[in-house]
């Protein structure tokens, strides 16, 4: 009988560390990703033509904030327009071939890949005067990964003296520390798991 409620235990153990494993598989596996920002360009100040003594309010602007693939920018102006162009319109305010063109006065702009969007203003000598905008958008938002669930400690051993088996939460938890891939702890758990289920049931038997 003691030793039918040993195996019983060691069941119930591997059982849950197997779980575990599902459970961890699917948290980790997955990347998360924050929910999307919309921007206001410029904050209070809308899109507008700046004035002489202000020509740099974009750019200080665009480097108070950091853009993530997935978030907009919203303009809202008026008697003015906003148009998304090539790196070389944007130095030399070319306003004549767009990629796109908004002057609707309330204009939205979504950021969908990694890398730098240039905006200027359509109306003459505005973009000039300090009207643009360059942004630099990198990867999504991530969100950090939880730890995984704790897992029930291996029952200790009550025939012969047989020392406890370590739980291989403990090999697992170190190498995640060290950064090792979700992954390759799973792994690693799975092996060290049927391992000692193996080991106990050659003992008994």
């Amino acid at each position: 009988m003691r030793k039918m409620a040993s195996v019983w235990g060691l069941c119930n153990w591997v059982a849950a560390v197997f779980a575990a494993l599902v459970l961890l598989g699917g948290v980790s596996m997955k990347a998360k990703v924050e929910a999307a920002r919309e921007f206001r360009v410029g904050d209070g100040e809308g899109w507008h033509e700046p004035a002489e003594l202000n020509s740099s309010l974009y750019s200080d602007w665009a480097t108070r904030n950091r853009f993530h693939v997935g978030d907009s920018l919203n303009f809202e102006y008026k008697n003015d327009s906003v148009l998304v162009v090539d790196k070389w319109s944007y130095y030399h305010c070319k306003a004549s071939d767009p990629v796109t063109a908004f002057d609707n006065g309330n204009s939205t702009f979504t950021l969908d890949k990694p890398g730098f969007f240039y905006f200027i203003s359509g109306t003459a000598n505005h973009c000039k005067n300090g009207q643009r905008l360059i942004v630099d958008v990198m990867s999504p938002h991530r969100i950090p990964r939880s730890a995984p669930p704790s897992i029930a400690s291996a029952p200790e051993a009550g025939v012969g003296g047989l020392s406890p088996y370590a739980s291989p939460l403990s090999s697992a938890s170190s190498g995640a520390a060290r950064g090792t891939s979700p992954a390759a702890v799973a792994v690693l758990m799975s092996r060290l798991a049927m391992a000692t289920f193996a080991a106990r049931m050659r003992f008994y038997h």
